[in-house]
């Protein structure tokens, strides 16, 4: 599945033009406004996400691909292992992993922004990722529809 390296790689495009952050695990504590957990401080990120992918690699062995998507996304967002570029990166990393499994890429619109956090709010107030899971099959079958309608042409 995923690498830490791939992660950081993925995240040195997002900010390709700040060399001294790209593909950086964060060094400073940050605050995210509204949320309902606070990110890990500095020094406890690397190993939050060595254990998001030991077991993110775990789940693909018996959970639904979107939902386990739709975890990984949301338990990456918490950790918030860098500085800057979080969300960008881990909205790369969902597509790709929808890529990987055969699914399209998906767009969250900004006119979905609050069903969007609200999803974050509901997994780290009740730890019910249904929310952000039904999102996110929600956009693929949308895609998934909008490729059917080209091939009917």
């Amino acid at each position: 599945m995923f690498k830490r390296s791939l992660i950081k790689n993925i995240h040195s495009l997002v900010l390709i033009n700040r060399p001294e952050d790209k593909g950086v695990f964060r060094r400073i504590p940050v605050r995210i406004m509204g949320a309902y957990t606070e990110p890990l401080q500095p020094y406890m990120v690397q190993p939050a996400m060595e254990g998001l992918i030991i077991e993110n690699n775990k789940r693909a062995e018996t959970m639904n691909i979107i939902e386990r998507i739709a975890r990984f996304h949301l338990e990456f967002e918490g950790i918030h292992p860098f500085i800057d570029g979080n969300g960008r990166t881990g909205r790369l990393i969902l597509n790709l992993d929808l890529i990987r499994n055969g699914y399209p890429p998906i767009n969250v619109k900004f006119t979905d922004r609050k069903r969007y956090y609200e999803a974050f709010d509901a997994y780290y107030r009740d730890n019910d990722a249904s929310k952000m899971t039904a999102l996110i099959a929600e956009y693929v079958n949308e895609r998934l529809d909008e490729y059917l309608a080209v091939l009917e042409k």
